[in-house]
């Protein structure tokens, strides 16, 4: 997929697992599949973005559960792209969902965790250029 396509609305913009402890679970998933670990500094400890084998393309996230993550839940988030991040959470509210974390600032966009009525979770990412 292309990053343009990646900012598009409904596409799929990234993916993150966040939990207690990201370095021994980026080990598993290092000897598991093969992905290469970059470290991203976040003032203290270590997350890590997690590169493709075979051309060092980010794969996807590995993320202690503290700081700006303490509120996620331990599961592979998915974040995909909506138009307007506020405007989707009180629509997720209006239909029996749960906003769970935010809306609230994300590098260069905003983005919430919905849970659906069925007890799924998922992020919302609004692209704010």
């Amino acid at each position: 997929m292309s990053d343009e396509d990646k900012t598009s609305p409904g596409a799929i913009a990234w993916i993150d697992l966040t939990v207690p402890d990201a370095t021994g679970i980026r080990d598993f998933y290092r000897d598991v599949i093969g992905w290469k670990i970059n470290p991203v500094d976040m003032g203290g400890y270590d997350d890590f973005c997690m590169l493709s084998p075979v051309d060092g393309r980010s794969i996807a996230g590995i993320c202690h559960a503290r700081g700006i993550n303490a509120d996620l839940p331990p599961l592979w988030l998915v974040y995909v792209v909506v138009e307007d991040v506020d405007a989707s959470a009180k629509r997720a509210r209006e239909l029996g969902g749960q906003v769970l974390v935010g809306p609230r600032e994300l590098g260069e966009g905003r983005f919430c965790v919905v849970r659906d009525p069925a007890g799924a979770a998922l992020a919302l990412y609004q692209v704010c250029a």
